[in-house]
This record gives C-alpha cells, structure tokens and sequence, in this order.
C-alpha cells in the first residue's frame, strides 16, 4: 500500500531540528509507515548526519518525483541557504531565522500543490526568526498567512488523547475576558469539523470547568453559569455532541480513558499540562482548520544541547507517524 508523503522542514538550523530529523529517518516504524521529504541545507544535513553517526546518504532532488524512497537514503530539498562561516549552534540568528522560514514556506508549497499528503514541522527559534525580519512569531502564523487561514486551531494529541484550546498565549486575566458563550459555541463547531477532516466521526467532545469544582453554582465564580454552561446547553439544543462543564481535575484522564473523543480545554496551561504529564515526549501538536495537513513536534529547538547528539527524537517521530495516521482520512 501507497505509503503517505510527509513534507518536513529541518527548522532552525542552529537548533536540534536537523539532528532530529536525521534520527527520525532512521526510525523503523517511520521508515514503514512514511515517505519523507526533507527541505533544508545540504551542508548542515551532512553536519547532523556526522554529528548522529546515522548511516544515511543524501540524495538532493528538485521535485517530489524525483524522491527514491529506500532504507538509508534522505531525499533532500536543499535550498543552500545558510553560510557556514557565519554558523553557530545554539545562537540567535537572522540568517538561520530566514533559512527556517524559507524550509516552512517550500513544504507548504508543496502542500498546496498537492505534492505532499502533509508537513511534520520541527522547532523555530521567534528570536532568530526577528532577527531575519520574519514578519511572524511562529509556525501557527506563518502556516495561516500561507494557507490563507485566518484563525488556525491548534489541537495536542498523545496517546488517543486530544486537546482543543479556546485560549492559549494570553494572560490569565485576559484570558478570564475570552471566556464567552458565543466564543465557546463557535470554537467547539469548528474543532467538531476539524476532527471529521482528520476523520474522527464518532464520539463527545467534553467541556472542561474552569473554577475549582466548576464553581459550584456560582460559589467560586460565575463563568460557568453565565457563559459556559448556557453555551454547552445551546450547542446541544443545536444537535452537536458535547457535554460539559466537567472539572479540569478528571475531565482529562476521562477522555484518556476513551470516554471523550476530545477536550476543549479553557486556557494554555490547562491543557498542556494534561497532555505533557500524561507524556511530554509524545505529546504531538496538529494545526486545524487548514486546507493542509500539519502535526509539530512539541519542543524547542533546545540551543543547549544543539549539536551535541543529546536529543530525543522521539517527538519528531511521533509527529511524522501521526501525520501518516491521519493524511489518508484527510480532507480538505
């Protein structure tokens, strides 16, 4: 059987992204499971590679066709973009800034052209993408502004676990202001139709609280009488499966355990700490409501211990395996 086509940038080439991404290609399951096309810089694909001790060889091409998809081999798009007399590990730089932002925009090109079944990204560093005057603070804005989507939604998965976010890089007290039933009502449909294009069709989406107990009728706050609960009961009057306010305390490990087919959690670290607690090295994030497909592993580029073959690549791995789970169900 055909296998998927993943599109992956090796991100910012002075973080762990290409050390990852060499590790992941040598995977079994992904090497089974995916066909990879890698966009980035020769010179610092061949340094990953020494650096691993992997045994891949490099194969540049210049079109998807001309990939050759067999154990040991990287099919490369190289974009020659970064000087390695100006190259550093782990520092702040414009020009590795525009070189991840070049890598990003050739896979969703590819993307959209049909070339690829779906990106699998690594990290990007906002500093360095600044510092190249990389008009976006990250991969959600740049994935919008190319796909011409205005409002991404974001979604972790690990473990048959998923997770909306209605909130996320915000303060608390602001996000306390974004806590509104026509907010809610909108996000749940559109995470509800995010997930029939994965092709999860079946199951509840489950509300999480947001007080403690979901504020007891009104005890210790009033967001879920006036704004969460009147919101629930009108999508289900509408006909949408959800259910909810469920305090955040056991909503989580509910939907872990199969009862849910997903959470909508109300703030960032509400749900990121339900997903990385359950298990960070496999917590992938996947961005929805795209006309593409994109999963991303979900850490930074760790400048640290770039460089230095220390890296797990388990969370590149489980990205690329995930986005080869859904692209043959999705839809555009």
């Amino acid at each position: 059987m055909k296998r998927p086509v993943i599109a992956i940038p090796i991100g910012d080439p002075a973080g762990v992204g290409p050390e990852i991404v060499v590790k992941a290609l040598c995977n079994e399951k992904v090497k089974q499971d995916a066909d990879c096309i890698v966009v980035g810089d020769r010179k610092i694909c061949e340094n990953a590679i020494r650096i691993t001790g992997e045994k891949l060889k490099i194969h540049v091409i210049h079109q998807v066709e001309e990939a050759v998809f067999q154990d040991g081999v990287m099919n490369l798009m190289d974009l020659n973009n970064v000087d390695m007399t100006q190259f550093s590990f782990g520092a702040v730089s414009g020009m590795c800034g525009k070189a991840a932002y070049a890598y990003i925009a050739k896979c969703i090109q590819l993307a959209n052209e049909g070339k690829v079944d779906a990106v699998a990204t690594t990290p990007i560093n906002k500093e360095s993408l600044k510092a190249g005057e990389i008009p976006f603070i990250g991969h959600t804005e740049i994935f919008g502004s190319l796909t011409g989507t205005e409002d991404p939604l974001t979604m972790f998965e690990t473990n048959g676990l998923r997770v909306f976010f209605l909130t996320r890089h915000v303060s608390l007290r602001q996000m306390l202001d974004m806590i509104k039933k026509e907010r809610i009502k909108d996000y749940v449909k559109r995470c509800l139709e995010a997930l029939e294009k994965l092709g999860v069709k079946e199951g509840t989406m489950a509300i999480a609280g947001l007080n403690p107990h979901c504020g007891e009728h009104g005890l210790f706050g009033f967001e879920e009488v006036n704004e969460i609960t009147p919101a629930i009961e009108e999508l289900q009057k509408e006909g949408y499966q959800v259910v909810g306010p469920i305090g955040a305390d056991s909503v989580f490990h509910q939907a872990a355990q199969g009862r849910y087919n997903s959470v909508l959690s109300l703030y960032h670290d509400q749900g990121h700490i339900a997903t990385k607690t359950l298990d960070f090295d496999r917590t992938i994030a996947i961005t929805n409501g795209m006309p593409i497909l994109r999963t991303s592993v979900d850490h930074g580029t760790a400048f640290d211990i770039a460089g230095t073959n220390k890296v797990s690549e388990i969370s590149m791995v489980e990205a690329i395996l995930l986005a080869a789970k859904y692209a043959p169900n999705f839809t555009k």
